[in-house]
């Protein structure tokens, strides 16, 4: 029986929860999500999970945050005066925005507090810190390329 090794490209269901139960993302409804197991394409401790699975297999691992999204890192957390935003808009907490780094990137940000002269913007991916639990279903492996290959 073929088990995952890294190299293999593989096709994985997935239901994401957090350890209150709440789902943060699943594939259900959509087609499996296809990755380079050690490809750098997912999060450590994904990798690790389906690493030694077989076809058909399901089980559940639970991934601590440093092998996710890694702590949440004080320095990405920043104030931002209001009058620096658009007149037309009603800065809210839990609004997601689109900030520019100055060379060119955008950075992705979530209002977290709303002073009366600045806004608390959070440039820590949402789930940062916290602990992740997945339900895996291994649905296709197909081998890494060979190292070696024949004339």
């Amino acid at each position: 029986m073929q088990q995952v090794k890294k190299g293999d490209t593989v096709k994985v269901h997935y239901h994401g929860k957090l350890e209150d139960g709440s789902t943060f993302d699943s594939s259900a409804g959509r087609e499996p999500l296809e990755f380079e197991v050690g490809g750098g394409m997912v999060i450590p401790g994904f990798d690790n999970g389906v690493t030694g699975m077989a076809i058909g297999e399901k089980k559940t691992i639970h991934i601590p945050a440093d092998e996710a999204y890694g702590p949440k890192q004080d320095e990405l957390i920043m104030e931002f005066p209001k009058d620096r935003f658009p007149q037309d808009m009603t800065p809210e907490v839990g609004m997601q925005l689109a900030m520019n780094n100055g060379a060119g990137q955008q950075l992705p940000v979530t209002i977290t507090e709303v002073k009366e002269d600045v806004v608390v913007l959070d440039a820590n991916h949402p789930l940062a810190g916290k602990d992740l639990i997945f339900d895996l279903e291994l649905v296709a492996i197909d081998g890494g390329s060979p190292l070696i290959i024949m004339p």
